[in-house]
């Protein structure tokens, strides 16, 4: 019997991983093995390895590849990921909203690691599954730098709240406020630290240094906006147009409407949060500073209830221009005729 497909489906927490072998076999006909349960470090991977080679049907049909294909569960997958890639096995990481509504159709009442693990090995079977490519160190470095930028930033502005409050309020404690200013000090100085960093990581890669200046000549468009959006999409590496970019983000709009009924039209947000909140404010920036986005986002208030819509509108606009620009690896043109918020 020879194999079309084979596939290991993994389900994977903060201390042990589950998987289960299945195959699709020339007349169509799936076949979902046992469990098998390994601990999530160096000597469970080493399990993992040795086990392998003890299940027949992994050793059948050399010349039909197998994917590993695990979900993008926080940092946890990311050690088997690389463990698996370093030995050349073809690895897919999945979002979990790719696969939330596969495992719906399977009409499986109860959750298990087992039953999860399974359900990843069938979706494998069935479905196209993207190769996953591990970021570089450069761009590994700078996703995490951006990503504690950001929490730094929104820690810095809960403790200006505070103080605000203290402020305000009736016989503070001026211990209290003079802890909460020297914490919001300290904050200002890593957000210092952390920027500057993230400038000289930039500075030692020519190509993505004349790339991300390119970005930045378009109005609205800082330095900390274009690297945070660069880090998290891994360059673009595996972005192959717009509407895919835009549905990773979570801009993609979800319609509500039935017969008669229609509901409100939104985005999904079911995407990278960090890209979205990179662009909130750029967007703010673009329609006072860049005629085509003004006059862009002016046509769609004429239109929407809510201004609100017609900026996250603006926002989805500059992630398409930013990618574009990347991809063409040239300055903005306002007045070109195929400018991207025309």
């Amino acid at each position: 019997m020879r194999y079309l497909k084979k596939v290991i489906g993994i389900d994977i927490s903060k201390d042990s991983f589950v998987i289960r072998f299945g195959t699709l076999n020339n007349e169509l006909q799936q076949k979902i093995g046992e469990a098998f349960t390994f601990s999530n470090d160096l000597k469970g991977f080493k399990k993992f390895s040795n086990t392998l080679s003890k299940i027949p049907a992994y050793q059948d049909n050399v010349d039909t590849p197998c994917w590993f294909v695990m979900e993008a569960t926080g940092v946890y997958y990311e050690n088997l990921a690389y463990f698996l890639i370093s030995k050349k096995h073809l690895v897919s990481v999945l979002l979990p909203n790719k696969t939330k509504y596969f495992f719906k159709t399977l009409n499986i009442k109860s959750k298990t690691d087992k039953l999860d693990a399974s359900a990843l090995a069938q979706f494998g079977l069935e479905k196209q599954v993207p190769a996953w490519t591990p970021p570089s160190g450069l761009m590994k470095d700078i996703k995490e730098l951006t990503r504690e930028y950001h929490n730094l930033v929104v820690m810095s502005t809960q403790i200006k709240n505070k103080i605000h409050a203290k402020e305000y309020s009736y016989q503070a404690s001026k211990d209290n406020v003079k802890r909460l200013v020297q914490q919001l000090n300290l904050l200002k100085k890593q957000i210092t630290q952390v920027k500057k960093q993230l400038e000289n990581l930039v500075r030692s890669d020519e190509d993505l240094s004349n790339r991300i200046n390119n970005i930045m000549t378009a109005k609205g468009l800082g330095f900390l906006t274009v690297i945070t959006i660069v880090g998290e999409t891994n360059g673009f590496v595996l972005i192959k147009n717009i509407k895919q970019l835009t549905s990773y983000a979570g801009y993609d709009v979800v319609q509500n409407q039935s017969g008669k009924f229609s509901g409100k039209t939104k985005i999904s947000k079911k995407g990278n949060k960090f890209i979205r909140n990179a662009l909130y404010f750029p967007a703010l920036a673009a329609v006072r500073c860049d005629d085509k986005f003004k006059e862009f986002y002016k046509r769609l208030c004429i239109k929407k209830v809510y201004k609100k819509i017609a900026i996250v509108a603006v926002s989805r606009k500059l992630l398409a221009l930013i990618y574009t620009l990347w991809k063409k690896n040239e300055v903005y043109n306002p007045n070109y005729k195929n400018a991207i918020c025309s």
